[in-house]
């Protein structure tokens, strides 16, 4: 008869997102899992498969929680320039309040693995339509609403929008502040 599990899955998934979105996939070994998660290597390759197991597990966590803060501001009831404008300041916001300046872990793993995991560019790949869905819905709102002009190829603006916050959130990274950032934003926003 199996034991009972003595660790709370969703904590050890939050340590465990934050390991890799710290570290990125390759560069976390099991004995830092082992270390920062406060698990055996024995349990945790009983209840989560393994590093890549875990790892996938960790991304879709920070899908859930994370990126989907996104598009609620996206849906909220402000005037569409409004939100995407908050939406683009919470990212800026978030990367230069990090200590660590993580950045995006969608991000992270597009660039550290999608070229060679296919699995991992489709897990990113999803998470971008997802948010490049919430700008589109957005912009065809503000297109309803007279906010943008009915001419405008509101496809081609989302995929602007996925693009510079990719961007972003890659030059946050390294920028000497945010201003260089917030600049981008404010670029971004006179384009609409």
């Amino acid at each position: 008869m199996a034991r009972p599990r003595k660790f709370d899955e969703g904590q050890v998934l939050e340590s465990a997102m934050d390991v890799f979105w710290r570290k990125g996939y390759a560069a976390t070994t099991p004995q830092d899992l082992v270390d920062e998660l406060g698990l055996g290597k024995g349990s945790l390759y009983n209840a989560f498969g393994g590093k890549r197991a875990l790892f996938d597990r960790a991304l879709a966590r920070y899908r859930d929680t994370q990126a989907v803060r996104l598009t609620e501001l996206l849906d909220g009831p402000a005037p569409v320039r409004t939100r995407i404008r908050e939406a683009l300041r919470l990212l800026v916001e978030l990367d230069f309040t990090d200590p660590d300046r993580r950045g995006c872990m969608a991000v992270n793993t597009a660039t550290e693995l999608a070229s060679a995991d296919p699995e991992a560019a489709e897990a990113v790949r999803k998470m971008f339509a997802r948010t490049e869905q919430a700008f589109l819905a957005a912009l065809q709102e503000a297109q309803r609403a007279g906010e943008i002009d009915a001419a405008r190829d509101v496809r081609a603006l989302a995929a602007l929008l996925l693009s510079t916050v990719i961007g972003m959130r890659v030059l946050a990274k390294t920028a000497d502040g945010r201003a260089q950032v917030e600049r981008v934003v404010d670029g971004l926003l006179d384009t609409l």
